[in-house]
């Protein structure tokens, strides 16, 4: 009887556990067939502007710059940008002040910035529109006025922070006692956006050897800057592209990427926030034990009006983070705020805010000659990860990137 009883008190256990490691497989083969496939695509969408940035400048006790007095320009740079300028020569019937094309040059072939005396950079140009003697209207071509040296009433001189990347530079009216006196009129001044490769705006203002146009035919004819100020205004802006971006699948509560208000880990993220460089992240974050997939979107930067994607799966409570560059800065990245479900669908964007890595002094943005866009090294700074302020006008989130899951 006992042998019977031990018999079918073991066949009951064998059973039960049968039964427990198959419910087991079919909640493991549920919990399979229950993940999903899911796309993620980032999107360029800012709006690129001709010039990073730009202003208008005038004399301080009256709106012109008299014999003997001078003014100044505070302006930020990488070494692949220039200043343009442009002052109407006031004793004239259309001639003005400016540089060569596409601006005075600020930087030396070794990336070092030229600073000191650089008057040499400064031209007068007759304008082509008015009869320089009868003051007649003519339809000519903007040539340089002959017979002039502009370095002999104008001299400029340039001063730079490079902690900041930021000129100053100071034009003085040197005319008085000469055959050329004259006074300056207000003018006006950009920096051209540069996307990495190029300037957005090689031939600034006006085209040497072509006709004029009304923004530079008003400053050259009346001293009046207001029509190429408003043009400016309208074509300044930061523009940034976006670096191949990281994408990780994760459960529980903390993002595995970074965390708001402390140091930065050291895992990865200053080498995306810095240089775009994904790859230091991917690895690290694949180790930890919350982390259900690591994926990438994109193997480029990805320039305005482009956009890229990652196929991800995920599971029910899932969450899903991500990271890319704002490129054109020292140390900032795009990342979601909240908390995201993975298995959400439609536009994220407004999940997404920027912030600051703490791991490099800012600079301008697209204007820091120690940002990756110009071939720089950010310089150290240790302080914890925030989001980015108003200290520069960038433009909202939502008109730079463009979240979705599909």
């Amino acid at each position: 009887m006992k042998k019977n009883l031990l018999k079918i008190t073991a066949l009951a256990a064998g059973i039960l556990a049968t039964l427990s490691l198959t419910s087991c497989d079919d909640r493991d083969n549920m919990m399979e067939n229950s993940s999903k496939q899911r796309t993620i695509t980032f999107e360029n969408v800012v709006t690129p502007k001709d010039f990073v940035q730009s202003g208008k400048f005038a004399g301080t006790s009256n709106p012109e710059i008299l014999p003997g007095q001078s003014i100044t320009i505070k302006f930020s740079a990488g070494k692949a940008q220039s200043l343009m300028f442009a002052t109407m020569y006031g004793a004239s019937k259309d001639w003005f002040f400016a540089s060569k094309q596409p601006g005075i040059k600020l930087f030396n072939e070794n990336g070092s910035a030229i600073t000191g005396d650089v008057s040499s950079e400064v031209l007068l140009w007759d304008n082509g529109t008015k009869n320089n003697t009868t003051g007649n209207a003519e339809s000519n071509p903007i040539a340089q006025v002959p017979g002039v040296i502009a370095s002999q009433l104008m001299k400029l001189n340039l001063n730079y922070d490079d902690v900041k990347s930021e000129f100053t530079l100071t034009i003085t009216n040197t005319s008085g006692g000469t055959a050329n006196e004259t006074p300056f009129s207000p003018g006006v001044w950009a920096v051209s956006n540069y996307n990495g490769s190029q300037l957005l705006s090689p031939t600034p203002f006006f085209t040497p050897n072509a006709l004029s146009n009304p923004e530079i035919t008003d400053i050259a004819q009346l001293g009046n800057p207001d029509k190429m100020v408003a043009k400016l205004n309208a074509n300044t802006g930061i523009m940034t592209g976006l670096s191949p971006a990281l994408v990780v699948v994760y459960s529980g509560d903390k993002n595995p990427i970074y965390e708001l208000g402390q140091l930065d880990s050291g895992k990865g993220l200053k080498e995306i926030s810095q240089f775009g460089n994904v790859s230091v992240l991917q690895n690290s974050l694949k180790s930890l034990p919350n982390v259900k997939g690591v994926y990438v979107a994109g193997s480029a930067p990805v320039t305005p009006g482009q956009k890229v994607s990652a196929n991800f799966e995920a599971n029910s409570g899932d969450k899903i983070a991500y990271v890319t560059m704002f490129g054109f800065s020292n140390d900032w990245f795009y990342a979601n705020e909240q908390s995201i479900d993975a298995n959400s669908l439609g536009d994220i964007s407004s999940k997404t805010s920027l912030f600051d890595s703490g791991t490099g002094i800012n600079q301008y943005p697209g204007a820091g000659n120690h940002q990756a866009l110009f071939g720089g090294m950010p310089q150290a700074e240790n302080i914890v990860i925030s989001k980015v302020g108003n200290a520069y006008p960038i433009p909202a989130v939502q008109n730079v990137i463009k979240v979705t899951i599909n």
